[in-house]
């Protein structure tokens, strides 16, 4: 089984590693600093709902017309120059008196870009590691996501409480323009890993024959609900426990930290497949007691166990690695990252329209009973499986080998 040190033993994989640490990072403090402005602005569950996840709306815009950019550009390039938007666009946020509806336009643009840049991230990484290592990488940088989240969160607070959310919003802004320069003088040039020009007309081809495929169908919309009604329940945390939120928050990246760090690097490949039904429905089955009046320890061992759930995507995410042919991974890669935020943002919107009719805490037993009907759907719905020693279409009607790991995954 590939190893955490083989992974930081390959080269290119630490400079990777740290900008997109350090663009997590960026993300939460920013993350956190919007949601307090606009709720202390608003008072509204709605709005600091999606002040915290309306980026996520704009990636399905991005993953229908900018995602065949993900295998078209140089990666090194293009990380550089999305890190110093990012910057940019914190920086217009810290900007005082700022108008809403000015702010909810940055958000926008924000996530269009992140649409980009998770296929260009994402199929970077396959290109630096061995294609057996590949989700034992994603687990590294989905355990530096939660250690990175509980650091920011509990620095975001504090940074919240002494300096105001302002400059924690330019402290957000400082911190990716390190991730430009660390990807700048850290990683090498690559060429892009497929030819010809990035268009609308492109990105909707290759979208097509990706979801084209039944089991890609499958993997795709499993990696999207559950996870994303999930999510939409770490966007009421504000509301819910205004003077506590970061504790929450803390207490979910720290639960899918232990999740991504147990399978991905404990369980054994022959188990995964046997897992995925479980951890999807650990997604929602500790949230329900959120209908019971809860003190704040309480509330954040149900997030924590409820948030190791999320190790379930490292097992789709192979799998979608196993069921694409190497050129197009970018953006396979890109079409799930952007699709997986999209659906955060509808299940933060969805959670928050709910905490509008109901009491916040009921509001989210509501969120629980959907994840878990989503998954249970999905699952009973399925028709097609991966059969081990069979062979699979790939891109474009070419036909290829299954993966070794394409069944157990």
């Amino acid at each position: 089984m590939p190893t955490y040190r083989d992974c930081f033993a390959t080269p290119q994989f630490t400079p990777l590693f740290v900008a997109t640490s350090a663009n997590v990072a960026a993300g939460t403090l920013r993350g956190l600093a919007l949601a307090v402005v606009v709720y202390h602005a608003t008072a509204s569950p709605l709005l600091a709902a999606l002040s915290l996840f309306g980026s996520h709306f704009a990636q399905v815009v991005g993953a229908m017309t900018l995602l065949s950019a993900a295998d078209r550009v140089p990666p090194r390039g293009a990380l550089v120059v999305i890190h110093l938007l990012t910057a940019l666009g914190s920086a217009v946020l810290a900007v005082p008196g700022i108008p809403l509806a000015a702010m909810f336009v940055v958000i926008g643009v924000s996530g269009l870009i992140g649409s980009v840049h998770g296929g260009v991230r994402w199929g970077l990484l396959g290109e630096i590691l061995p294609e057996r290592d590949y989700l034992t990488g994603r687990s590294v940088f989905n355990m530096a996501v939660g250690a990175t989240q509980i650091a920011g969160f509990a620095a975001g607070g504090a940074l919240i409480a002494l300096v105001g959310a302002g400059d924690a919003l330019l402290a957000a802004a400082g911190v990716s323009l390190t991730a430009a320069l660390i990807a700048g003088f850290g990683l090498s040039a690559r060429p892009p890993r497929a030819t010809g020009r990035a268009s609308v007309a492109a990105t909707w081809r290759v979208n097509v024959e990706l979801l084209r495929s039944p089991e890609r169908r499958y993997l795709y919309l499993a990696a999207w609900i559950p996870g994303g009604l999930a999510v939409g329940n770490e966007a009421l945390f504000v509301p819910y426990r205004p003077a506590g939120a970061s504790v929450l928050f803390i207490a979910g990246a720290a639960g899918m930290l232990a999740g991504d760090a147990t399978v991905g690097r404990w369980v054994p490949a022959r188990w995964r497949a046997r897992l995925l039904m479980p951890l999807q429905l650990l997604l929602g089955v500790p949230y329900l007691v959120f209908a019971l009046p809860l003190t704040l320890p309480a509330a954040a061992v149900a997030i924590a166990a409820a948030s190791a759930g999320f190790a379930g995507g490292l097992i789709l995410q192979q799998r979608i690695v196993d069921a694409t042919p190497e050129e197009l991974r970018g953006q396979a890669l890109g079409l799930h990252s952007a699709g997986m935020f999209t659906m955060q943002a509808v299940g933060a919107s969805l959670a928050g329209t709910i905490a509008q009719q109901l009491r916040v805490s009921d509001a989210i037993a509501v969120m629980a009973v959907l994840t878990l009907t989503s998954a249970v759907w999905l699952t009973r719905g399925r028709r097609h499986r991966p059969q081990p020693g069979g062979a699979r279409v790939g891109s474009l009607g070419a036909e290829r080998a299954v993966s070794p790991h394409a069944d157990v995954l």
